[in-house]
């Protein structure tokens, strides 16, 4: 395992993925994982909007856990869903892209505008390694009542304060504190809620 990981270590990769180490996706158990969530992913791109219970149902076997009320329109795409909780009274327009190797916790009353990602994964920078297929995760948390506008994407490790606004197509690279506007590539706070100056 030269270049990607100590040869000593006798941890499954599924144990190294959730413990945000660096390990290889083509691990049987990992890849079972993968297929539950694929199956479940596609039955609930699949429903009608007349079909709310339903999605419900679906929604609720392939996330870890979702708060009341919440409401994701399809498309939806994840890696595990197992690895998201999400709040109450939450929102996520078309086509959310949630991948979820390492934990994804969203607070109550979030809002995600169309095609927002929540980037978890991460690969080696070193060519060896990423040639050799290793990879890893970093969290993402996302405070309560934060609202992402559309395009707007998290990196890995990325912790996002509560009630801050991220602007559409904004890139979000590193941690935003609470209550502030952040716009741009890489996301940059511009304005403060709690000051009435601004």
């Amino acid at each position: 395992m030269s270049g990607g990981a100590d040869a000593q270590d006798n941890r499954s990769m599924r144990e190294r993925m959730e413990a945000g180490d660096l390990y290889i996706a083509d691990d049987p158990e990992i890849g079972e994982a993968s297929a539950k969530a694929l199956d479940l992913m596609a039955a609930y791109n699949a429903t009608s909007v007349r079909q709310a219970s339903l999605r419900r149902e679906l929604v609720g076997q392939l996330l870890g856990s979702v708060g009341e009320g919440t409401e994701f329109r399809p498309p939806l795409y994840v890696d595990y869903g197992t690895n998201i909780t999400i709040g109450a009274r939450c929102f996520a327009n078309f086509g959310l892209v949630a991948l979820d190797v390492a934990r994804i916790t969203i607070g109550d009353d979030v809002q995600f505008g169309p095609n927002v990602q929540l980037l978890t994964p991460t690969h080696p920078v070193e060519a060896e390694p990423r040639r050799q297929k290793w990879e890893a995760a970093q969290p993402i948390t996302i405070g309560d009542n934060v609202w992402l506008g559309g395009g707007a994407i998290v990196l890995p490790g990325v912790t996002i304060g509560a009630n801050t606004v991220v602007g559409a197509g904004a890139v979000v690279t590193r941690d935003l504190p609470a209550d502030v506007v952040a716009v741009g590539n890489p996301a940059r706070v511009v304005r403060h809620l709690d000051d009435p100056a601004q």
